[in-house]
């Protein structure tokens, strides 16, 4: 069994679905690519068990069959040749393999493609078509929001929700909320499912500088995501989302404006003095002032700045998460933000004061911290 490939064009294939690898596979085949050899193309897939991710190269071949092939060893050579032709050579009772250059020789031992796992089926699946502009931008607007937390997996993934109206994503961890939603992209029923991390990453990574439609299927286990050459197929996290409406304060009377830049240049400053455990800064805010403060009692370290700000509401004191606050500013794009408070010890609303995009909403919810007084 042979196939005749360009190097530059496999390596660019087998590299952008290499993330899905594991260091740590309890079944020793998912350290290998399965190559599906077809007349005139090869189909490979990598997969960790709960995600799979699987490529289309156009090659030279007049024959069928598949191989799995040890992942490492094949991307640490195809890195180190020139761009060229490749002829692979396939011995299909011993599994070796041979790939042939005009200079050289380099042989490997495969295993029996029949031994990978095959990636599941998704009946009864619910489908919708979405652009991998909106899915990139959700992913990043959403991702850093996620959890950790073993004891609750609904909250280590995004919540990802369609109807005939919009398209919501939604990620938190308790202490930070992030809501997104697309008023230019629509499904024709509703359905919602929660994504996790991996996938997530794996997506975020595939769809870069790529503009093309999705095609997302998806039943109560697993779902899919098609575009260009590729698709991922990932198991979903069982369960039920949070109420994250519930958390999100409705009326906020007191709204500070101030310059996004301006604002993440002073909390990464102050911050530095800030107590490492709590990365706590204090907002005191009056008129049109804005006082940011931090304290590491423990080092008698302490940091003040004064910015400019439009405010509306009565005088207060907040705290917040340093690292928290600098996460949320760096995923908006608008040069102004609003933060919506109503008292010391409720949530903060972040959201950008323009809109870039009409049909994009982003809201940004940030927990406060107890200050001491």
């Amino acid at each position: 069994m042979n196939f005749i490939v360009s190097t530059t064009t496999l390596l660019k294939h087998l590299k952008s679905i290499s993330g899905v690898l594991s260091s740590n596979n309890t079944l020793p085949i998912l350290d290998n690519f399965l190559f599906e050899i077809v007349p005139g193309q090869i189909v490979i897939h990598a997969s960790d068990m709960e995600t799979t991710v699987t490529t289309t190269v156009k090659v030279e071949s007049k024959d069928a069959g598949s191989i799995a092939i040890p992942a490492r060893p094949l991307i640490e050579t195809l890195s180190n040749f020139p761009e060229q032709p490749l002829t692979f050579s396939i011995d299909t009772k011993v599994f070796g393999i041979k790939i042939i250059t005009d200079n050289g020789e380099y042989k490997l031992t495969g295993h029996n493609g029949e031994e990978f796992p095959r990636v599941p089926k998704i009946d009864g699946a619910s489908s919708i078509i979405i652009k991998t502009d909106v899915i990139a931008t959700a992913i990043n607007k959403t991702l850093f929001a996620t959890g950790n937390d073993d004891l609750r997996p609904v909250m280590s993934g995004v919540f990802c929700q369609f109807s005939e109206n919009d398209t919501l994503f939604v990620a938190t961890d308790a202490h930070k909320l992030v809501k997104y939603r697309r008023t230019d992209s629509k499904a024709g029923q509703a359905s919602a499912f929660i994504l996790p991390k991996k996938p997530l990453n794996l997506l975020k990574n595939l769809m870069a500088g790529i503009d093309d439609a999705v095609n997302v299927e998806f039943n109560k286990t697993n779902a899919s995501f098609s575009f260009g050459t590729t698709t991922v197929v990932c198991r979903l996290i069982d369960g039920k989302y949070p109420n994250y409406e519930a958390v999100i304060p409705k009326v906020n009377p007191n709204k500070l404006t101030v310059d996004r830049g301006t604002l993440i240049g002073a909390l990464k400053r102050v911050s530095i003095y800030s107590n490492k455990a709590t990365h706590q800064v204090r907002f005191k805010i009056a008129g049109s002032q804005l006082n940011i403060s931090a304290e590491d009692i423990d080092f008698a370290n302490e940091a003040h700045e004064r910015l400019t700000c439009t405010y509306v509401g009565e005088d207060m004191e907040i705290g917040f998460n340093s690292k928290f606050l600098l996460d949320m500013l760096s995923n908006i794009e608008s040069d102004e933000i609003n933060i919506e408070m109503s008292a010391p010890n409720r949530a903060g609303i972040i959201t950008p004061s323009k809109k870039d995009n009409p049909a994009e909403d982003v809201l940004m919810l940030v927990m406060p911290v107890m200050l001491n007084n």
